[in-house]
Formats: structure tokens, C-alpha cells, sequence
């Protein structure tokens, strides 16, 4: 239930009100961003809330108890405000939102009608939509572990434990493949064995892609020629000589834990837990049990 202040209440209650919807992000990098439908900037609760966004909300549905909270934004992309770069960068993922209700007339009143966080962002053309999702969406999220025969751990995390600082598991590999292309020929990883990225990360030092990392599907040689194919096209355009810090991949296998990293006893998953063979799995006339007679006698 959302308390009013006395003012507030007293305006609303009043023949006419100068009411607006504000938007605040607060993006994982720290930055801070108001935008607001209203004609004229406002500035409110330490905010400025651009009025040249042009940001325009859908209908915002709310509901009582733990229903979840959503809207869509809809605005333009302005270098101003939020920019094409910054969206392709993913700076806006997963970013911290709050949904104010202004008086434009008196900023002092205001109400936090919902918070959360920006999820899926569509681009079409020069404009773009970003989803509202409460807090309450952060329930429907898997918590905790689950049984499975592969890893749940991550490189190098806690978990994990390997140290991925280690001048045998990180190269920097040279571009020598232009434009936007999943498919990357680079050079400076030879002292690696084949195969030895696949499934690991590329966080790219220079070029347009500084500061993003991509993850690599495979890592192929042939004829002494390493090629990264990855997962995902970079946002931005790869240019000859973009350099890329990679650090090894793993197949989160026992086997690649053991075999690969040495790192056995921190391995985080089940490897020999039956598989959807043995769930399906019927019994059949004249199968034995282990004492050598008949199940069915």
C-alpha cells in the first residue's frame, strides 16, 4: 500500500493536478539517468528528469500481492540521452529502475509508485522500447543449485577456485578479421593447444568493442590458423588489430576438470547421476536381479 504525503493528497484531491511519470535508471556502471514525459524537465528527489528523451509509458499495470508490476517505454535514441552505442553495449541490461509520480508544479510531492529493473530492450529504427519488470519478477528466478552431471560452478568464480590470472589459462589474441562477423581469425594464442578457448571469453581491450567481452563458441586451427567463432556477432563492427584478452574454456565436464585444470575436488557437479535412460526405462520379463534368478520368479 503506497502512503501520500499530506500535500500530495491534498493536490490530488483537488479539481485539477499537474501530475507526470518520471523515470529513473540507475545503469550497473553507477551512472544515473532521469527522463520524463513531462514538456519540461523536472528536478526532484536529487534527480534531473529530461523532458528531451521523449520517452512516452504504456499502460502500467499493477496488481496487489506478489503479482508482478510491468509497463513498456518507448522514446528515441539521441546522443543527448540514451544512445544506440550504449543499448548495443548492453549498459542499460538488468539496470535499476524507479517509476515516480511527480508534481511538476511543486517536485517536493512525489510518490515511488514501483521499482525494479529494465528488462528485455527493442530496437526498431531510431526508436527504441525497454521492459519494466518489478521486483516481485525476480521470484519466478531459479535459486539455489540443481542436480545435473555438469558444473554449476563458473571459471573462476568462488566455486571454482582456478585462478584465471594464471599466464596458462589468458592470451591476448590479435583481430585479423574485419566487420561484424561471429567467425574471427586473430593471431597470438600459437603457444595454446587447439581447441584450448573454446567455450571461454573474449573481453576485447581496443577498438570499438573496448570493455565488451563475448564468448567464444569454438576455437579451430587449421593449417596453424586459430579462428574464434563466437556465440554472437559483436555489437560493434571489428576493425584489423582490435586486441582481445581470452581466457581458457571449460566443457564443464569431470573429465575437462580433471584433465584440463587439474581441479577435480571443487568440481560442482554429479557425473554420475542416471541419466533419462534409466528414468524411462521398464522392467522386462525374464530380467534378472542381482542374485541371478527372475524377477518375476
Amino acid at each position: 500500500m503506497k502512503t501520500l504525503s499530506s500535500a500530495l493528497a491534498a493536490h490530488l484531491a483537488g479539481g485539477a493536478t499537474t501530475m507526470a511519470y518520471c523515470w529513473r535508471v540507475t545503469r550497473r556502471d553507477s551512472t544515473v539517468l532521469g527522463f520524463t514525459e513531462h514538456d519540461e524537465d523536472i528536478v526532484c528527489d536529487g534527480t534531473t528528469f529530461l523532458a528531451s528523451s521523449g520517452f512516452a509509458a504504456s499502460q502500467i499495470q499493477t496488481g496487489l500481492g506478489l503479482s508482478v508490476d510491468n509497463f513498456t517505454a518507448a522514446g528515441a535514441l539521441s546522443s543527448g540521452s540514451i544512445s544506440e552505442t550504449d543499448i548495443l553495449a548492453g549498459r542499460y541490461d538488468d539496470a535499476a529502475l524507479d517509476l515516480l509520480w511527480v508534481n511538476w508544479a511543486d517536485p517536493t510531492q512525489f510518490i515511488v509508485v514501483s521499482s525494479g529493473h529494465i528488462g528485455e530492450i527493442k530496437r526498431a529504427g531510431l526508436a527504441f522500447t525497454a521492459e519494466f519488470r518489478s521486483l516481485a519478477s525476480r521470484l519466478g528466478q531459479k535459486i539455489g543449485g540443481t542436480y545435473q552431471r555438469t558444473c554449476s560452478a563458473t571459471l573462476g568464480d568462488s566455486k571454482c577456485r582456478i585462478d584465471l590470472t594464471r599466464s596458462e589459462l589468458r592470451g591476448t589474441a590479435t583481430v585479423q578479421t574485419a566487420g561484424l562477423v561471429r567467425r574471427v581469425v586473430v593471431t597470438g594464442i600459437g603457444s595454446f593447444a587447439a581447441d584450448w578457448f573454446t567455450h571461454g571469453r573474449a573481453a576485447f581491450s581496443t577498438g570499438a568493442n573496448a570493455g565488451l567481452a563475448i564468448e567464444v563458441k569454438k576455437h579451430l586451427r587449421s593449417a596453424g590458423q586459430d579462428v574464434f567463432e563466437l556465440w554472437t556477432a559483436p555489437p560493434f563492427a571489428l576493425s584489423i588489430g582490435d586486441t582481445a584478452v581470452v581466457t581458457a574454456g571449460c566443457a564443464k565436464s569431470f573429465a575437462a576438470c580433471r584433465t584440463k585444470f587439474g581441479n577435480q575436488a571443487n568440481f560442482r557437479g554429479f557425473p554420475h547421476i542416471p541419466g533419462s535412460d534409466h528414468v524411462m526405462a521398464a522392467a522386462k520379463r525374464g530380467a534378472s536381479n542381482q542374485n541371478g534368478g527372475s524377477i518375476f520368479g
